[in-house]
């Protein structure tokens, strides 16, 4: 690109077009859906062959919002089929899916910076922003430099977006509930800050760290301590003393809801402790719909007596996470990524929430006997169905029923 020649800033572009779309639509079903799945789904949920029953949550997999991401991000490929094509990211937190693209040719971009890479744009590319929305910052860089843009960032992420927005031109600061290493809350915080820049956030990610910030509302305490303690969570120029005067909660809106409400309760209880009323507090409930669909469905799930449960999904997916807190709480529960981490006889892999790692570990006794046995499974958000149906033939097959049976229900 010429220095010498200024960019034009470009107009979102809609790549929905009737005639693309039922292209994606045919290309999108073959690579996800799962026949299997949908006439499980038909016969309510529950399906038993032999001593083998399997049950499915009544919510899980893609939501609206990532299936429109994905539907955004091939038909990208199809509107633009010989321009180069870059992601921010991830579209959503799933392998598969991501594989895909990359297939198609879509390059992924780093998200946690502004690295060179995106020096090396220019007003021929297209740049997709992922589900989780992305920081200010890449979204001035990008249409500086004039790329064609094309937004998949989930509706119920650019509500909270206007929430937070709306604290910051009120003088309000944002006590968000999330990872601060996740795209999503790094997108929000960066909103946070307002139009004119100058609005302020806090990150609080436990019930332990929300403690320590709702005592220094209720009562003060070590400025430069809270500081340190939260110097990667906090916007630039934070001052506990000045911005926590007046706070405002939102999240992540993967976030597991009975945390985030209980969040909102001791930031609340705080906030009247030290002036009386609650009148220098907001609150917005921004968890996603299906985030909350799919945890509640799981509760009633987790009602009737079931011998272990399986959460398919990637292993750096917030909404999928929470399904396995629930589901630890209850019974044996197995994190995986897919069918594949159902290894042999002897063990499974599968990711441990405590030790932050893949493990392997033996099966239950349950699943490996003739005994009847009744399995769980459901999904996050961002687990496409042909995952689903691949981890329910290989836990048939184990429990020694034949592909075909399972094939011709």
């Amino acid at each position: 690109m010429s220095e010498s020649a200024e960019p034009q800033k470009r107009p979102r572009v809609n790549v929905r077009r009737p005639d693309v779309m039922t292209q994606v639509n045919a290309e999108v079903e073959r690579h996800y859906r799962s026949s299997i799945v949908e006439k499980i789904r038909a016969a309510g949920g529950e399906i038993t062959l032999g001593a083998t029953t399997i049950r499915l949550a009544q919510q899980f997999g893609f939501c609206y919002g990532v299936e429109r991401a994905i539907d955004l991000a091939y038909a990208a490929r199809r509107v633009f089929p010989d321009n180069r094509i870059f992601l921010i990211g991830e579209i959503i937190h799933n392998g598969e899916v991501n594989r895909q693209l990359v297939d198609m040719g879509i390059v992924s971009l780093p998200w946690k910076e502004l690295s060179a890479d995106y020096d090396q744009l220019g007003p021929e590319d297209v740049v997709i922003v992922p589900a989780f929305g992305a920081p200010t910052t890449f979204m001035e860089k990008i249409e500086q430099l004039g790329c064609y843009v094309v937004d998949t960032t989930c509706g119920d992420v650019m509500k909270v977006w206007k929430r937070v927005r709306g604290y910051a031109k009120d003088g309000i600061t944002s006590i968000i509930h999330g990872k601060a290493g996740h795209e999503e809350t790094q997108a929000t915080a960066s909103r946070a800050l307002g139009e004119d820049g100058q609005g302020h956030y806090l990150i609080v990610l436990t019930l332990e760290e929300t403690d320590a910030v709702c005592r220094y509302i209720r009562d003060g305490g070590d400025r430069q301590n809270f500081l340190d303690r939260f110097a990667t969570k906090a916007s630039k120029g934070f001052d506990p003393d000045v911005h926590l005067r007046k706070v405002g909660v939102a999240n992540q809106t993967t976030m597991l809801k009975s945390e985030t409400e209980e969040i909102q309760r001791r930031v609340r209880e705080s906030v009247v402790a030290r002036d009386g009323s609650a009148e220098n507090f907001l609150v917005f409930d921004t968890i996603c719909g299906a985030t909350q669909e799919r945890q509640d469905a799981l509760f009633e799930m987790l009602r009737r007596p079931m011998d272990l449960l399986f959460v398919v999904g990637g292993y750096n997916s917030s909404n999928t996470t929470h399904l396995v807190e629930i589901g630890e709480q209850s019974l044996p529960t197995f994190f995986i990524r897919n069918a594949q981490c159902l290894e042999s006889l002897q063990e499974i892999v599968h990711y441990d929430l405590h030790r932050h790692s893949e493990i392997a570990s033996a099966y239950p006794a349950t699943l490996l006997g003739e005994a009847p046995v009744v399995i769980g499974i459901t999904a996050g958000a961002s687990c496409p169905n042909n995952l689903i149906e691949d981890t329910i033939f290989r836990i048939f097959e184990m429990r020694g029923v034949d592909r075909s049976e399972l094939a011709g229900i």
